[in-house]
């Protein structure tokens, strides 16, 4: 069950973006929930992937290079899924960062009952 909030949040979140980011549009609700579920896919199964092979990249430039696989990851998964677009690379380092900011806000929406417990 909290994955399936978890991945309505992020649908909210990217809808939020597309109202602030020119550059990135979601054609429907359904579209926007189901881009948040390939994209967590996609930072779930390819980010760790890019994150290994551009390493040294990204230990020269203090991490800064993780919000360019990021924004690539959001712009790939937006020129692959139809009615998800993102228009370039400027707009998709600004939708990443916001998408980011958004479902960090919106995660504190869940219940206690959903946090984890350690």
């Amino acid at each position: 069950m909290r994955l399936l909030l978890v991945w309505i949040l992020s649908a909210v979140a990217l809808y939020l973006v597309t109202l602030i980011v020119p550059g990135v549009t979601v054609d429907t609700y359904l579209t926007a929930f189901v881009a948040a579920i390939v994209l967590s896919f996609a930072n779930t199964l390819i980010k760790p992937i890019l994150i290994v092979l551009t390493l040294p990249v990204t230990i020269v430039t203090l991490g800064l290079f993780l919000i360019v696989i990021n924004a690539l990851l959001f712009w790939g998964v937006g020129s692959f899924l139809p009615g998800f677009r993102v228009e370039g690379f400027w707009s998709a380092v600004g939708g990443v960062l916001l998408y980011s900011f958004f479902s960090w806000a919106l995660s504190f929406l869940l219940p206690d009952s959903y946090a984890r417990r350690t």
